[in-house]
């Protein structure tokens, strides 16, 4: 069955709306404009070269395009075969900060880039379970319900960053919050958050939601990412400074991702080696009690259709640059068009 992979996307149409006021509206202006010069034959006349119909295809091309390039982004597919069937695993909450502070280079290339080489290793080392992810900053965001398909999850990592919260800042327990009403509060086991922060959280929430995650049986794997040196946060070009003009100095704060992993019989992870820290947690949460679940491990395969509406959109841009709206018109030099004359005469 075809889907969309990025469903939300879709939303993206809508600016098609005001284009085709916009349309319309330019339309009537240049009506307008032909009635105020008065003499509609001059008028006709002036204009005799100038194809309208043709510019209402280019406009038509441009709109069939946009759609096109919207419905790439949207991500049309049609799953072919999956690996994995029944099995048994546990849910697990991948849990990243995107937060602007995710940009500092005291650990290279930025923090967030080595967040997500982390999480890419780890994926595949629990593929067998059902993955889901939050993204947060000043606000969480559910990018990707649990689900078995660690080709998915791969995707949603790579795309992860500061665009996708529009609410800067870092609130830890607002994203501990939406990982644990993720999860089913009915179990109290078979379920994990792995969290991927520098740690500084602008909100006091973060240990009532620890707390609320091992009321309800969730180990939370705590991973910071950063130097207890810290770096300057980049924001619009230039570092981001206080109220007193001072550069902010973003730190990692290794105390309170401990204690938030110990309220719930977890561990705190320092992000140095990407690929022993995740080996090391893939153990954790192997080795942790299962319970059944279908379509179990693995991935899904699927047909995609965005190379199809990305060339369309292409080869339609490109047909609307050489629809030209003016009739061309044969030019015949002066001493052409006398030559032929003459040639006319003496042949009479």
């Amino acid at each position: 069955m075809v889907q969309f992979g990025n469903q939300n996307y879709l939303w993206a149409l809508l600016v098609l709306v005001p284009l085709a006021v916009a349309y319309i509206a330019a339309i009537r202006h240049k009506r307008h404009i032909r009635k105020m010069l008065g003499n509609a034959t001059l008028v006709q006349q002036l204009t005799n070269n100038y194809m309208p119909k043709r510019y209402g295809l280019k406009i038509v091309l441009v709109f069939i395009a946009i759609g096109c390039l919207i419905f790439s982004w949207a991500n049309l597919r049609k799953p072919t075969s999956e690996k994995g069937g029944k099995g048994n695993g546990i849910d697990v909450m991948l849990v990243l900060d995107v937060s602007k502070s995710m940009l500092s280079q005291d650990v290279p290339p930025s923090r967030l880039e080595k967040a997500k080489s982390f999480l890419n290793q780890l994926t595949p080392e629990i593929q067998h379970n059902r993955i889901g992810l939050v993204v947060f900053a000043g606000e969480a965001y559910l990018q990707m319900p649990l689900t078995p398909d660690a080709v998915a999850t791969k995707l949603f990592i790579d795309y992860a960053s500061p665009d996708l919260a529009p609410v800067q800042g870092t609130n830890i327990g607002a994203a501990l919050r939406l990982a644990d009403a993720s999860l089913d509060d009915k179990e109290k086991k078979y379920k994990a958050v792995v969290l991927v922060t520098d740690g500084e959280d602008l909100d006091a929430g973060a240990k009532a939601a620890a707390a609320t995650l091992a009321e309800h049986g969730t180990v939370l794997y705590t991973v910071g990412v950063g130097t207890e040196g810290g770096a300057p946060i980049m924001e619009n070009g230039a570092y981001k400074k206080d109220a007193n003009g001072k550069t902010v100095i973003s730190k990692l704060d290794a105390t309170l991702l401990q204690e938030l992993a110990n309220q719930t019989e977890g561990k705190y992870y320092f992000l140095d080696n990407t690929g022993s820290v995740a080996n090391a947690i893939a153990m954790q949460l192997n080795n942790m009690q299962t319970k059944p679940l279908n379509n179990n491990g693995g991935y899904m395969q699927y047909i995609l259709y965005y190379p199809l509406f990305l060339s369309v959109a292409l080869i339609l841009l490109l047909l609307e640059i050489f629809i030209a709206e003016k009739k061309r018109n044969k030019v015949i030099l002066y001493g052409q068009k006398k030559q032929k004359q003459t040639k006319w005469q003496n042949n009479w």
